[in-house]
């Protein structure tokens, strides 16, 4: 059983620059950087970009020129994310995804973050992965990346319950004023509980351990239309889970982050669809012969609305820890708020629901 990642052997490494990039003043660590990465680019001449759209870390793009056309991505980690994300498991990730051309190229690691190639494209919002064109192609990509066998043959198995403690254990430490904590969320007690139901419910479901994104959120999806594909960025929660989770998970950043909205979740039809798009990928990669059943389709259907409350649990779970340390401004409490609300509201209508025999 294995619950890390093996890199493969012919994957190029990763050089370790010795370089710390404030985030307030990020500039001058910038420019060391592009030094090594960029020899030929002049200090005078390198413009910089935000984005904004992250709330784990803080990403900048360096560029020369008129156009963005070649972009080093530089992402500073956020405040204390090390103990939410295992960084040594992303940079795996990121490799093996790249040795499957699932992922752009990985340049550097530096002290507070890394550095890798810019993907051309439309980082996509909650109305666009709706549509026939795209969903399509979104739900065939994760295929790919689920259809990456283990390293020798390895049974993987998945950390999510393991995850799911840690969290659970540095809330507990965390928060000493359970009553502020209490008002907004579910108090420790309630959480354990809800924990260890999910775990008995879910893990006996039969959904499969593969290789997971486990953040498809919109704004990890980048569009390129004149290709035709998707690629999906920002590696740091992904590693082996099960199959239905990261599926699940997708669905529920259906709502939106900024503005989330529930009423957004996919329907029972979209959902088939996508799930049989999906269900005909995966089997092309993983090379077995049959068409996709309908009994198959149901049984996914249920395995994934199903973990889509873990998806809820886990978040919830997270915004918590990050309302404690994060320096960005977005609001944390009340997003793990939306999230056990939305954990409970789902939680009657979907622990009903059973497999096909």
């Amino acid at each position: 059983m294995a619950d890390y990642i093996h890199v493969p052997d012919e994957a190029p490494a990763v050089p370790k620059i010795d370089v710390t990039v404030d985030e307030n003043d990020y500039r001058p660590g910038a420019l060391r950087l592009m030094k090594e990465l960029r020899p030929s680019w002049k200090p005078s001449e390198i413009k910089m970009k935000f984005f904004t759209d992250g709330i784990t870390n803080k990403l900048l793009g360096c560029y020369v020129g008129a156009v963005m056309q070649d972009v080093v991505l530089v992402r500073i980690y956020g405040n204390k994310t090390e103990l939410l994300v295992d960084r040594d498991n992303e940079i795996k990730s990121f490799r093996v995804l790249h040795a499957h051309r699932c992922a752009p190229r990985l340049y550097c690691t530096f002290n507070n973050g890394l550095c890798y190639e810019f993907l051309q494209g439309t980082a996509l919002e909650p109305e666009h992965i709706r549509s026939q064109a795209v969903f399509r192609l979104i739900a065939r990509q994760l295929a790919k990346y689920h259809a990456i066998h283990a390293h020798n043959g390895w049974v993987p198995r998945s950390d999510l319950w393991l995850k799911m403690g840690k969290y659970f254990t540095l809330i507990s430490k965390c928060f000493k004023d359970h009553d502020r904590l209490n008002l907004e969320v579910p108090g420790p007690q309630s959480l354990r509980k809800e924990l260890l139901w999910l775990q008995q419910s879910l893990s006996v479901l039969g959904s499969p351990v593969v290789l997971c994104h486990n953040d498809l959120l919109c704004k990890n999806i980048i569009y390129n239309k004149r290709e035709g594909s998707v690629k999906f960025i920002d590696y740091e929660y992904a590693g082996y889970n099960y199959q239905a989770y990261d599926i699940g998970n997708h669905f529920n950043e259906f709502a939106g982050l900024n503005e989330v909205d529930y009423s957004h979740y996919p329907g029972r039809a979209f959902q088939l669809q996508w799930l049989r798009s999906y269900l005909e990928a995966y089997k092309e990669h993983k090379g077995q012969d049959g068409a996709v059943t309908d009994t198959e389709v149901e049984i996914l259907y249920v395995q994934v609305n199903k973990f889509a409350l873990a998806s809820h649990f886990f978040w919830g779970l997270w915004a918590l820890i990050q309302s404690k340390f994060s320096t960005i401004d977005f609001d944390f409490l009340g997003y793990a708020k939306l999230r056990f609300n939305q954990y409970f509201k789902m939680k009657p209508e979907t622990a009903a629901l059973t497999l096909p025999e």
